[in-house]
């Protein structure tokens, strides 16, 4: 069988949606899945998704790429310093989520975290991270590397171009150029009132609100078609998520 690749959106400690999805893929061997960021602050599973993870990898052809969120986490699990914000906006979630493990089994994710990565190209044309970049040569030019997992410029930018301008045109913005396909999450595009993935210039957006009210949702980046889980919050129907 083909080699598929797939591309999975934030997950936000929504482990049995994750689990469901999976299940709908029929992964095989050689499926590689590129998963862009935000594991965890959400619901009540981060913890346990990233160890989750750490074995699916055993058996899975797996690209983790570094999310805001999961650098949040990790800075708090290395000094146990974090800001209100974070705690606001999932990270209560995830502290109680680390509370029902050991400090040893805790230390075992750090290889996880401290190997995540700001950005994967793939063919030369096709850009994976969780949200964007600035630097007009490209993410590997970037001046300072966070922008791969803060930036929301990127998505803007390209919702704002006008779909009748094709790459090569002289008003095509530069960055949008540098690549084919691009596929990013850490914008919610239930923001602009979408549940699925959504197209916008060369960019995908796969962030379709799992913290919140949506679906968590894959891709696969040949045929294009779309997975989904329910709405993660049927999932956890006694939590709030980041709502």
């Amino acid at each position: 069988m083909k080699k598929r690749t797939f591309a999975i959106g934030d997950i936000h400690g929504g482990l049995r949606a994750l689990k469901n999805l999976l299940d709908q893929l029929d992964l095989q061997t050689a499926d590689q899945l590129i998963f862009l960021g935000d594991y965890v602050d959400g619901w009540s599973e981060s913890a346990e998704t990233i160890f989750f993870l750490m074995e699916l990898a055993k058996k899975q052809n797996c690209i983790f790429i570094r999310g805001n969120h999961d650098q949040l986490c990790y800075d708090w699990l290395l000094t146990g310093v974090h800001t209100d914000e974070w705690v606001i906006h999932g990270g209560m979630a995830t502290k109680e989520s680390y509370g029902r493990f050991t400090k040893e089994e805790i230390g075992a994710q750090f290889d996880f975290f401290e190997n995540l990565q700001d950005y994967v190209i793939l063919d030369e044309k096709k850009l994976f991270l969780h949200a964007g970049f600035t630097n007009l040569k490209g993410p590997h030019a970037e001046y300072f590397n966070k922008m791969c997992y803060w930036d929301r410029t990127l998505w803007e930018l390209a919702l704002s171009v006008d779909p009748k301008l094709s790459k090569g045109h002289k008003y095509y913005p530069p960055r949008l150029a540098l690549f084919d396909e691009v596929y990013i999450g850490h914008t919610p595009v239930t923001r602009i009132g979408k549940t699925k993935p959504v197209q916008a210039s060369c960019v995908c957006n796969v962030d379709t609100g799992a913290a919140f009210k949506g679906p968590l949702s894959a891709i696969n980046i040949e045929t294009k078609e779309i997975f989904q889980s329910q709405p993660v919050y049927l999932y956890y129907p006694d939590e709030q998520g980041r709502n």
